[in-house]
């Protein structure tokens, strides 16, 4: 059930923070620079994950002239982006701006990507997890983390690579076969050999189309994700899996962000360590605004949120921790021209630098998500570049 109790800061939170103020850390974003990738015109969805060695992996969607829908991945090296490889190509690949296929390298050098398959003469899809073992040449035959047969929609999907395989997250709706309006947010466990684990019910009401965002920490999985009251408040919740049960969910912000309708608008969640980062948009009191929380306790306590934005932000936010107890947080912001992929670096001590301009995108659906994941002493975004109608990668190097 929902729970609405608030994180409090404590004071040895507040004692870092105070401590972090009196030293300036270095700038993480001093120049941006584009690099060419294998993605071609009329692809878009992009997703980011790095491996346990640091490997960075692009995926997207891309079209067949024969109308088939292909699921693409390449993987960054020294001199740019590989050649891409297929994950999967069907007429039935499920193609949404806002719940896109994902893709992670587990412990073990294995490959685990989902997607979403449209069901026939319904509106529902479900989702399908494959993995490969030979870096993606081939592909295992995919698996349903979800064992319900109702024509409803399954998705939004969020992959954490566990030392035994893969946690599955995803926003459930087989309720609605039933006449309620709930949407549940799930759980199973897909083993390297495919097995799959009980289904678990982490939240049985939930925001029904804002992406959950989930990662591995030391025992077991950290997850935020927007929570639903049945008073339409949608507040950002975190829970923390042990590898046996989920917590109740705490309510990590009291926006009392109160919306009738979905707002399309999923939290994003990064760790260093203990260092933990939490990334959101909320428009509560029709104040439009993207926030960020900091923790140096892998997500039990948190300092006071702190204000992103340039002023007109639409949202959908990216995050990467910085082993500096601080944060790298990218999102869309609106411009006089359209819009903006935008990131801001924020020190631990909640010093905010200047905000850069990562690229143009536009502000309506077309521009999807932008990406932003760190590898080492990189930085690197993806975004749709709609007047080019293609994907776009670009590295910032720290200094």
């Amino acid at each position: 059930m929902n729970n609405s109790k608030f994180i409090s800061v404590t004071f040895g939170c507040l004692l870092l923070a105070l401590a972090s103020c009196t030293t300036s850390e270095p700038n993480v974003l001093p120049s941006i620079k584009e690099v060419m990738n294998g993605a071609p015109t009329d692809s878009g969805e992009p997703n980011l994950a790095v491996g346990p060695k640091g490997d960075v992996y692009l995926s997207w969607i891309q079209f067949t002239d024969q109308g088939d829908t292909v699921v693409k991945f390449a993987t960054k090296t020294p001199d740019g982006w590989s050649e891409p490889r297929t994950i999967v190509q069907s007429p039935n690949v499920m193609v949404n701006w806002a719940d896109f296929p994902s893709m992670f390298e587990l412990p073990d050098g294995s490959l685990a990507a989902n997607w979403a398959m449209l069901i026939p003469d319904s509106e529902g899809y479900t989702v399908q997890l494959a993995l490969s073992k030979d870096k993606g040449k081939t592909w295992s035959n995919p698996v349903q983390p979800h064992r319900d047969t109702t024509k409803t929609e399954h998705g939004f999907v969020s992959l954490s690579p566990i030392s035994d395989g893969t946690g599955v997250i995803w926003l459930d709706s087989r309720k609605l076969e039933a006449g309620s309006d709930d949407v549940s947010l799930m759980y199973t466990r897909v083993g390297l050999d495919s097995s799959l684990t009980d289904e678990l019910e982490i939240d049985d009401r939930v925001c029904e189309c804002c992406q959950p965002s989930s990662i591995p920490v030391a025992g077991g999985i950290l997850a935020v994700y927007r929570d639903r009251t049945k008073d339409e408040i949608r507040d950002i919740a975190i829970t923390r899996f042990d590898g046996k049960k989920w917590s109740g969910p705490r309510i990590i912000s009291d926006d009392r962000w109160q919306i009738s309708a979905c707002p399309i608008q999923g939290p994003a969640i990064s760790a260093s360590g203990d260092r933990v980062a939490i990334a959101w948009f909320t428009a509560a009191n029709d104040k439009p605004r993207v926030q960020l929380l900091l923790s140096a306790d892998t997500g039990e306590t948190f300092g006071k949120p702190i204000q992103i934005d340039g002023g007109d932000p639409i949202g959908r936010v990216g995050v990467v921790a910085l082993a500096s107890g601080g944060a790298v947080v990218s999102w869309i912001e609106k411009t006089a021209g359209g819009g903006e992929v935008r990131a801001r670096q924020v020190e631990a001590g909640g010093k905010v630098h200047d905000p850069v301009t990562i690229g143009k995108t536009s502000v309506g659906n077309a521009s999807g998500f932008p990406k932003v994941v760190r590898s080492g002493s990189e930085i690197v975004f993806a975004w749709t570049d709609t007047e080019e109608r293609r994907v776009k990668t670009a590295v910032a190097v720290a200094k």
